[in-house]
């Protein structure tokens, strides 16, 4: 395979030798130089001659997106790049099409994630987010818990706030859900599209809402009981609902003992039992039980310290330290 040829460094082309390259400043001896490839340090030499001097232009555009290939966390690249868009009045769609690829390629970089951001401040329209959508629901199909593409998706639907936009937010989480029942992720924009971003056109009933999440999160239980972030959702909605975690007890409590032989087989929307391939007892529904008569207090806290103990020498030994340290807690009140 023939190499590719070297590139062709600034310093060495015809337009640019206008330009007084500007270094990086360095003390005369620094203690752990790094060492930049030639590439990188002529580019960006030029590129803070560029700032230096102001310019805006259609090769700074060139310029700064040789160095973000170069390096995509160059926040300086980044800021100096949008405000040259902003200046040259360049076409947004181009924009956002190279940003299409870059994002692609260097998902996991917090300015791509940015710079989209500000381009979607400059055309603020129900078409550019329901595009973003779109896009954003491409690219977390190849990663599923990719925070910053979670994050952003958020900030779309919180920046337009439209509400075409968020009429299919739940179907889009049930989609991903569908896909993996553990993505903590998953659960996450479950709890911000229903409890965080303001009260939608047919959720102004809270109550008829928050029974509608708790009967969500205990059928997706019953499919995976040893599921920490669908735990975790089921006491973030009676948190954030101020119900005690006694609410949910007769359901927590199937999870706390061996599957029985002889049990019925029952349908109960409210209460449903685990599948029988669960794997218990479920050391979180365990915990969780323990957390109910610990919020009883009283003679309950014997039924906590017993439920932690058995934590700490059988279901969950790993983290045998911290059953203990609850137990002292518990004990010193």
């Amino acid at each position: 395979m023939i190499p590719a040829p070297p590139p062709i460094l600034y310093a060495a082309r015809a337009e640019w030798a206008d330009i007084v390259p500007v270094e990086q400043y360095e003390k005369a001896n620094p203690l752990a130089p790094i060492l930049y490839s030639a590439e990188y340090k002529d580019a960006t030499d030029y590129l803070r001659a560029v700032v230096k001097a102001g310019e805006q232009s259609a090769r700074v555009l060139q310029l700064t997106e040789h160095v973000i290939r170069l390096n995509p966390a160059h926040y300086s690249a980044w800021q100096y790049r949008y405000e040259t868009i902003v200046a040259l009045q360049s076409p947004l769609d181009v924009e956002l099409a190279l940003m299409d690829e870059l994002a692609d390629k260097y998902l996991k970089t917090y300015q791509v994630w940015h710079h989209r951001r500000l381009l979607l401040t400059l055309q603020p329209t129900p078409a550019a987010a329901a595009a973003e959508l779109v896009f954003v629901a491409k690219i977390l199909r190849e990663d599923e818990k990719n925070y910053h593409t979670w994050a952003h998706r958020q900030w779309v639907l919180a920046f337009f706030n439209d509400d075409a936009l968020w009429a299919g937010e739940l179907d889009f989480v049930d989609a991903m859900m569908n896909r993996d029942v553990r993505n903590n992720s998953v659960w996450h924009h479950r709890f911000f599209v229903v409890f965080h971003s303001g009260v939608r056109e047919g959720e102004e009933d809270r109550e008829r809402v928050v029974r509608r999440e708790l009967i969500y999160v205990k059928q997706n239980l019953s499919l995976a009981p040893n599921n920490a972030s669908a735990w975790n959702y089921l006491r973030g909605v009676l948190e954030h609902s101020r119900l005690p975690f006694a609410t949910v007890a007769a359901f927590v409590t199937a999870y706390t003992v061996p599957h029985l032989a002889d049990a019925a087989d029952l349908v109960d929307v409210e209460n449903p039992p685990p599948g029988p391939g669960a794997e218990l007892p479920c050391a979180a529904a365990v915990e969780f039980l323990a957390d109910v008569y610990e919020e009883a207090g009283g003679e309950s806290t014997d039924k906590a310290v017993q439920l932690w103990k058995s934590l700490a020498d059988e279901h969950d030994t790993i983290r045998k330290k911290y059953w203990e340290y609850r137990i002292r807690e518990a004990m010193s009140k």
